[in-house]
């Protein structure tokens, strides 16, 4: 479904991605690991279209990214959560959830303007689909609250929710388990393979959570200073000599 191939950013003189190169397959999980400073956002902000690659391309469904205007990332089956929350706090979980469909809707400006019935009956779709969201998510009892009143392992999983809401092929996963408890890391992993088979989903999904992305995780792919350094299946990544070198600073 996702094919990197040979990505190179610089930021003056400094390289964020060195000829990053890993395919991500229909239906699978993939964790991309490192330590901080690797170079995972800015592959994930090169793959939400928010930052430009210097060198290489990006195929989705076959298809180059690179010539898809960011305001279109969401209509062509990509979603994403982000490592800081970036919900509308001072609205309820449902119109959060809502304005995840945004990219699914047909009705503009003026015709919200006019309010004729093809508007209602297109509102009332988007609230049923955001409803069984919720019920997904298991965030009924807080639907009409503001984000903002919410303990933040909930508040993640209404960013989820919102991702899940555009109906995305490929769901980009950052940082997830940021700030949860080793109870909430542990549902989490449950939700995401949950989520993947029940949805159809593919998952590429960046974390610091080492346990996180060995037990659910297909297949995992290692960056360190801008470049991959490892890929394959979990147990073969945590043996690899250069990866355990990134995190320990020693000799493996």
């Amino acid at each position: 479904m996702l094919r990197v191939q040979n990505v190179g950013v610089r930021f003056g003189g400094i390289v964020a991605l060195d000829d990053v190169s890993f395919e991500v397959p229909s239906g699978s999980i993939v964790g991309l690991i490192g330590p901080n400073g690797a170079g995972k956002t800015t592959l994930f902000n090169c793959l939400s279209r928010l930052y430009e690659c210097g060198s290489g391309d990006i195929l989705f469904d076959g298809e180059s990214l690179l010539r898809i205007p960011r305001h279109r990332v969401a209509a062509v089956g990509i979603g994403r959560t982000f490592q800081n929350l970036a919900l509308f706090r001072s609205m309820t979980v449902l119109d959060n959830i809502m304005v995840g469909r945004h990219c699914r809707t047909g009705t503009g400006f003026f015709m919200n303007f006019l309010r004729p019935p093809a508007v209602a009956h297109e509102e009332q779709a988007t609230a049923e689909k955001a409803r069984a969201l919720i019920s997904l998510m298991q965030l009924d009892a807080v639907a009409g609250m503001r984000v903002s009143d919410l303990p933040f392992g909930t508040q993640k999983r209404v960013e989820l929710a919102r991702a899940l809401a555009s109906e995305p092929k490929l769901l980009l996963l950052d940082e997830p388990a940021s700030g949860l408890n080793h109870e909430e890391v542990g549902a989490l992993g449950l939700l995401i393979r949950d989520i993947r088979v029940r949805l159809k989903l593919t998952v590429l999904l960046v974390e610091h959570h080492m346990s996180l992305v060995m037990s659910i995780s297909d297949r995992v792919v290692a960056l360190n200073f801008g470049r991959k350094i490892a890929e394959g299946t979990p147990a073969e990544v945590q043996q690899h000599p250069e990866l355990i070198q990134a995190y320990l600073g020693g000799a493996a």
